[in-house]
């Protein structure tokens, strides 16, 4: 399928074609139409599925025609860049409908914002906290509405967001278009889309799976061996572009100045920064100017880096959800990726629900001639002493693994006798 049977205007066609798009995704495919029809949507897809473009097309459609100079819709994101880079795709489809958006989030002045919000704008793409601060003092006319979007809406509870979405919420004319998105569908998403959506078209793509575009591989070691495995690995591996998770800000900066020192081309990204510094690191990322950027999920919600060719989970998430928005930075649309993840006696628990999610048992391996049973230093082990909440399997039904994690837990058995025996 092409986006010819859309329908959608000369200007933003001409767009599409500039942008390398040919075929829309799925999540394109499927959200698109209903949103033409003017209908409440609620879009269950994982991240790198498409779903940005699937509602800024039908919203520049919408937008085209009519008037200018007011603002006439809303996109609501949980942060800065994923903001900014839903405000990039706007310009990039837009450019030629003349449809202006401004993009508003905290951590910088409010001056060009508020400049550019009177000049006179259709779009707003906003993070919560910051579009109340604008509310509050004035500074925006939301009378006018139209369409409100809620992207990534599972990552704005996580964040602490639903009491700030539903204030926003309260003050926007009753009559509009409302179109929320999300990887998966806990309770409050459930609760908040009742309240909200209106005879509404549900599209769901590959729920709560990771797209089949990735390969996971299990790396079991010990806590003090994680950064000379990383190394060791990045330097055996053909990789473009590396995304390392660790659970922590400290971890990783300290981690990606261990890189750095070690000769690869790294950078952090995590909640200590500036914006101008984030900036700098995303910038550096996509440019390639670095090639690994260690971060925290917070920190790197809405990164969209379509080389991305491995998400190395450093120190593994806390649950399936998280897994699953982690790896999906790699593999995007009709690319594959590799997820490789370092497990400890710790992991069993996530490691197990990895693979009751995936219905198969995850490949589990080892680098030749690398000394796992090296005891760690004393600033190794001091960098390392940080442990996670005991995890619990996943509540869903799900396909029992062909073969368990025994060998993680025997593993796992190893690394704690090595490490005991320090």
């Amino acid at each position: 399928m092409t986006f010819e049977p859309f329908n959608l205007k000369k200007e933003i066609n001409t767009a599409i074609a500039e942008q390398g798009y040919t075929c829309p995704t799925p999540i394109q495919e499927k959200a698109i139409p209903p949103i033409l029809e003017g209908r409440d949507v609620l879009g269950l897809a994982q991240t790198g599925t498409g779903k940005t473009a699937a509602f800024v097309l039908p919203l520049l459609q919408k937008l085209a025609d009519g008037p200018r100079k007011r603002i006439r819709a809303l996109i609501l994101a949980p942060t800065r860049e994923l903001a900014m880079q839903t405000h990039e795709t706007i310009m990039a489809l837009g450019r030629h409908t003349r449809l202006r958006s401004a993009v508003v989030f905290g951590g910088v002045s409010m001056e060009p914002q508020i400049k550019a919000l009177r000049f006179g704008t259709e779009i707003i793409v906003a993070c919560p906290g910051r579009l109340l601060d604008h509310m509050s003092r004035m500074n925006v006319d939301l009378t006018g509405l139209e369409v409100l979007v809620i992207d990534e809406a599972d990552r704005m509870f996580d964040m602490g967001f639903l009491p700030d979405i539903r204030r926003i919420v309260g003050k926007l004319p009753t009559k509009r278009q409302n179109l929320l998105f999300s990887a998966t569908m806990p309770d409050d998403i459930r609760r908040l889309s009742a309240d909200m959506l209106h005879d509404a078209a549900t599209i769901q793509i590959d729920f709560a799976k990771p797209v089949a575009s990735i390969s996971h591989v299990l790396y079991p070691v010990g806590q003090h061996l994680k950064t000379a495995l990383l190394k060791e690995l990045l330097k055996r591996t053909d990789t473009e572009s590396v995304l390392v998770f660790t659970r922590t800000k400290h971890r990783a900066k300290r981690l990606s100045e261990q890189l750095e020192h070690a000769g690869f081309r790294a950078t952090s990204l995590q909640g200590n920064l500036s914006q101008n510094q984030r900036q700098h690191a995303i910038e550096g990322f996509r440019d390639g100017s670095y090639k690994i950027l260690v971060a925290t999920d917070i920190a790197a919600r809405g990164i969209d880096v379509s080389a991305i060719t491995h998400v190395i989970n450093y120190d593994m998430p806390d649950t399936i959800d998280a897994y699953t928005h982690r790896i999906g930075r790699t593999g995007r649309v009709s690319r594959t990726g590799e997820a490789f993840s370092f497990v400890t006696s710790e992991d069993t628990a996530i490691a197990y629900s990895i693979e009751c999610i995936l219905g198969a048992s995850l490949e589990h391996k080892t680098l030749s001639d690398f000394d796992y049973a090296k005891p760690a230093s004393r600033d190794e082990g001091s960098f390392q002493r940080e442990r996670r909440p005991q995890q619990s399997r996943p509540r869903t039904a799900a396909p029992r693994p062909a073969a368990p994690v025994s060998r993680l837990r025997k593993a796992g058995d190893h690394y704690r006798t090595q490490v005991s025996a320090r």
